[in-house]
């Protein structure tokens, strides 16, 4: 009998990220990054992946991608990809085919995250997930805003997806509503993912400048977290922190939501790359303030996922999940 082949992918709007899963247990090996921008199709990324690291034909194919999952299909949200499970299995002639959002993809993977994959932010310190039940929350920031929710009970793993990000903005200060006022003038409705994404920081930073009557320079999400970094700007470093308060706050509207009393944890590049920047800031302050729930939410940890690549580690339990059921183990 030969190694069976377990292909997944995270693709996103400018990358596809391949690997083979692990045929025993979560895990993935070979991963190999490539541009989506250099193949036509995703069929066409997959025979280059599979060439690349000389790899045999797959007997299984999970793939998370960024989009909505619609009839066992993907259209992809910022590039010209449409993937489809019943035209890959037939494009590779196999039957175990699955598709995943992104996020969806990320909440598989929170029971097979190390306690050295997560970083605690603030208190209370987090505890092991209950190998029987749990409920937790996910969330991330980055071109857009992934919100979904992952519940344990017993042997099965259920994923909650959500469309929260695109509920409206409700402000809690001052600045918040003064924010809010300024940026309907320029948007008409207002969704929480205005305000916690690349463009949502650039769109805070805007609305200060605005709202204070400042000379505006249009600056990226990155350029502003970089000189945020540095110190050196009031008016950035306060966009920045308006920023970590407003997800804070969603963080909790969002365990709150989902009953997710076993924790939040937050995705995405974004966060990850400046951990200290939003140890600093009012997250957990944002988290905790729901009055009567105060006491609640105090108890509720909050981690940023460090592992690099949480969507392909959720994508090969799928992988393997999926093999099992194909072969009656």
């Amino acid at each position: 009998m030969h190694e069976p082949c377990l292909l997944i992918g995270d693709i996103g709007g400018t990358n596809a990220r391949f690997a083979l899963a692990n045929a025993k247990t979560p895990g993935f090996t070979n991963e190999l990054t490539l541009q989506c921008v250099d193949f036509a199709t995703a069929d066409q990324a997959i025979k280059h992946y599979l060439k690349q690291i000389s790899a045999s034909a797959p007997d299984v194919i999970s793939l998370a991608a960024a989009g909505p999952i619609v009839d066992r299909q993907v259209r992809l949200t910022n590039n010209s990809w449409s993937i489809a499970a019943q035209a890959l299995s037939e494009e590779f002639s196999i039957s175990a085919v699955r598709l995943l959002n992104d996020f969806e993809a990320i909440a598989y993977s929170i029971p097979f995250l190390s306690a050295d994959d997560c970083l605690p932010v603030g208190q209370p310190d987090p505890e092991p997930l209950d190998v029987q039940r749990f409920m937790v929350g996910i969330l991330g920031p980055g071109t857009g805003l992934g919100a979904v929710g992952l519940k344990k009970y017993d042997e099965l793993l259920i994923p909650i997806t959500t469309e929260a990000s695109h509920t409206g903005f409700a402000p809690e200060t001052q600045i918040q509503t003064d924010i809010l006022a300024a940026m309907r003038e320029r948007f008409g409705r207002v969704s929480v993912e205005r305000l916690i994404s690349g463009s949502g920081l650039e769109n805070i930073y805007w609305a200060l400048n605005y709202l204070h009557k400042e000379k505006y320079t249009q600056l990226s999400a990155a350029e502003i977290f970089a000189i945020a970094n540095d110190k050196n700007d009031s008016r950035i470093s306060e966009a920045v922190q308006l920023f970590f308060e407003i997800l804070g706050q969603f963080s909790g509207d969002l365990a709150l939501t989902l009953g997710a009393e076993n924790g939040i944890f937050i995705a995405g590049g974004i966060i990850r790359r400046y951990p200290q920047l939003l140890a600093n800031s009012g997250f957990r302050a944002g988290f905790e303030n729901k009055g009567r729930h105060r006491s609640l939410m105090e108890q509720i940890p909050t981690q940023v996922i460090m592992h690099l690549q949480p969507g392909l580690l959720g994508a090969s339990y799928c992988a393997l999940e999926l093999f099992r059921e194909n072969n009656g183990k």
